[in-house]
């Protein structure tokens, strides 16, 4: 049998992948938002897959997609294999929808071949991960969790439209999300595949990784309120520059995020209100974001930060509000499920390495509910959310082997 006959060779993958890419709400760039008639195009085209490989497709009040694998003989609990189908606007084709070829290439290969797995196998394509259209996330991969919030249904993007009438026109099921929550008792955890998207493991000339916990993040404001005055008569003593204030805090940010190992710290916007080129700036805005696998960390962080800024503040005599937007806590893999990754990947001839996930990802959605696991594969110059995000052939395939032999293990 040819590599290409193989549902896991990388070409195989890579080729689906690009067919994948057709299904676009823009011609010429890859951007499908969440529930669009493009979205649900693509849940079509891959409902048929699904079900050609041998599993039950269904789409689920959420617009989840889910293919479900339980030939005759198969255990009593299941393993779900998943990631996301929506993605940011104009980006590449790798970011989750590798994770779902991949749980597909390997249902096919176990199909083909006649293998009974272990256990039954869910491959999900989630809906809503990237959080582009409609204000809350991982609304797919949460109801799956058990953690519904009807309030996600009265919310509305841009156009006015609420995701309550997006999914009835996706043609979802109108039953009640917390029906779809998996019971932990029945199920034996989540296991996604997805590109690093950063560079470690190119830098480190590894084709996989096997992730320790996806970062809990910390994210916020600070406002920064000084005097406006006359860039050319107000002595430089005398000013209380918000602006200068802004980029002494930055450089703060910057060092507290270089002092702890695996930590990040990012200032990622600064609005200057009124700026002009011969006024001493009076007002600042500037945000934070702050990750680490380590939640007390992150937390040690963000209270050296706010005390870097209440000094900055002091120094130079003007006004400061630190306020926290958003918090998500650390979501750690589990041992014993990251460890037979692991494995499996020595045994397929890689070495991988252990490392945490700065980006969020649908796993974090079973945090306290599911065992989970993520394994990483190379991604060039650790591109992502980009049209130049690319994994090339033999990883995928590597990346793919790893995760049969994976389930055959369990």
């Amino acid at each position: 049998m040819s590599e290409i006959q193989d549902p896991l060779s990388g070409a195989a993958i890579e080729r689906r992948l690009r067919d994948l890419a057709g299904y676009t709400d823009i011609a010429g760039e890859m951007t499908r938002l969440s529930l669009s008639t493009t979205h649900k195009s693509a849940v079509e085209h891959l409902g048929k897959l699904f079900r050609a490989a041998g599993m039950r497709a269904t789409v689920d009040p959420m617009g989840n997609l889910v293919g479900r694998y339980a030939p005759a003989g198969c255990g009593p609990k299941t393993l779900l294999i998943g990631s996301h189908i929506d993605t940011v606007r104009d980006a590449g084709i790798y970011d989750g929808n590798l994770g779902v070829m991949v749980g597909l290439a390997v249902v096919e290969s176990l199909h083909r071949d006649g293998v009974v797995p272990p256990c039954a196998i869910e491959v999900i394509a989630f809906s809503d991960e990237e959080g582009v259209r409609f204000p809350s996330t991982l609304t797919g991969s949460k109801a799956l969790a058990g953690k519904f919030d009807p309030r996600w249904l009265d919310e509305m993007d841009g156009k006015g439209v609420r995701r309550r009438g997006a999914l009835v026109a996706f043609g979802a099921p109108t039953t009640d999300p917390r029906e779809i929550a998996r019971d932990p008792a029945t199920t034996l955890g989540y296991v996604e595949v997805h590109i690093e998207q950063g560079p470690v493991l190119e830098a480190a000339g590894l084709p996989l990784g096997v992730v320790t916990a996806i970062n809990g993040v910390t994210r916020g404001d600070i406002a920064l309120r000084g005097m406006a005055g006359h860039a050319g008569t107000l002595p430089m003593a005398m000013r209380h520059d918000a602006l200068a204030a802004a980029a002494e805090i930055i450089l703060e940010i910057e060092e507290r995020g270089r002092a702890t190992p695996d930590l990040v710290a990012t200032v990622g916007v600064i609005e200057v209100p009124g700026a002009t080129i011969n006024v001493v700036p009076g007002r600042a805005r500037l945000t934070f974001d702050v990750r680490s696998p380590s939640d007390d960390a992150r937390r040690r962080a963000v209270k050296d930060i706010k005390a870097a800024v209440d000094r900055v503040a002091a120094g130079r005599s003007v006004e400061a509000t630190f306020e926290i937007r958003h918090e998500a806590e650390a979501t750690p893999c589990d041992a014993t499920l990251s460890a037979a990754l692991e494995a499996r990947s020595r045994a397929a001839g890689a070495d991988p390495i252990r490392l945490p996930s700065g980006a969020g990802h649908d796993a974090m959605s079973f945090r306290d509910v599911l065992p989970v696991a993520m394994l990483f594969t190379r991604c060039r110059g650790g591109v992502s959310h980009n049209p130049a995000e690319f994994a090339t052939e033999e990883d995928i395939g590597l990346a793919a082997r790893v995760l049969r032999d994976f389930v055959l293990g369990l």
